[in-house]
């Protein structure tokens, strides 16, 4: 079992014909993702690697009902007209790729979709995995294989580095799930957990945090009330950042002492999830908790 996505996701592709969305495409389809059909306006009629394309996502779906999730590499400037035409087809989830999005438009799609119920991860975000079933991101993968550690990050490329850690280690993922860098985001690592902590294939847990916000905070905060059992193993980028230094992503600044590496690492330790030094401990942390 996978959370998010797996072999019965059917999907769209929204920004399919640009260069970002056909490339994606095209290893996506190589992956085995079911995609059914895309969006550009004004380019209805066209095909992507055999995939036809619609000029909305209303048309689209009149053509092919089965769709049921979307990905978006649509341009920063129209990326929010596109999310919320996929909420209001009620597609489930929405991976949005797409970087630069205003805040305040994330904002308002972001809350509009948790109005609906439906889960949006990212902007700005590598996407998800659930290996061996369906990819909806940028991910390689293949420094992914099916297994039981379910992953949250905020960071694109120490995802595919431990990732790939945990691969070697013989453990391989449930799903991986990067949620993005940005300030304003769809899920969490709370909400992602919660996911995890109810799939009954996903026998542990890796968060991948990094500094600015205090989504790490938060979810120490549920684990230290009981209220995640399964073992959690967690990794935070950015230790030598200093305060007021924005460090990557628009999310990952330091303000008065709150989001610092220090004050996430801290918090874990204190419900009890160990903190690894390196990318590399990970995977053996893992190990270690599981007892193996």
């Amino acid at each position: 079992m996978a959370i998010l996505i797996d072999e019965k996701t059917r999907v769209l592709v929204q920004g399919i014909t640009g260069r970002e969305g056909s490339f994606h495409t095209k290893l996506m389809l190589e992956y085995g993702t079911k995609i059914i059909a895309g969006v550009t306006p004004g380019k209805g009629g066209a095909t992507v690697y055999n995939v036809p394309v619609y000029d909305s996502v209303e048309e689209a779906l009149n053509a092919h009902p089965e769709v049921n999730a979307s990905i978006i590499f649509v341009p920063a400037k129209f990326a929010s007209d596109a999310v919320f035409e996929a909420i209001e087809a009620e597609l489930n989830p929405i991976v949005v790729i797409t970087e630069h999005i205003p805040i305040l438009d994330a904002v308002k799609f972001v809350n509009y979709a948790r109005e609906k119920g439906i889960k949006i991860v990212g902007p700005n975000c590598p996407g998800v995995i659930s290996p061996g079933k369906c990819k909806l991101g940028v991910m390689p993968s293949r420094v992914f294989r099916e297994g039981s550690i379910g992953m949250v990050s905020r960071s694109g490329t120490l995802t595919y580095e431990i990732a790939s850690a945990i691969t070697n280690a013989g453990l391989g993922q449930s799903t991986c799930v990067g949620i993005g860098g940005d300030p304003v985001i769809g899920m969490d690592f709370a909400e992602v957990v919660k996911m995890f902590e109810e799939d009954p294939e996903t026998e542990a847990i890796v968060v991948v945090g990094e500094i600015g916000g205090d989504f790490e905070e938060r979810l120490a905060q549920k684990v230290k009330r009981g209220e995640v059992e399964k073992p959690i193993v967690a990794y935070i980028a950015g230790r030598t950042a200093p305060p007021g230094k924005r460090m990557g992503h628009a999310g990952a600044i330091i303000s008065m002492g709150v989001g610092s590496a220090e004050s996430k690492i801290r918090a874990f330790r204190e419900a009890g999830v160990p903190v690894a030094e390196k990318p590399s401990d990970v995977a053996k942390l893992l190990l270690k908790v599981l007892k193996r």
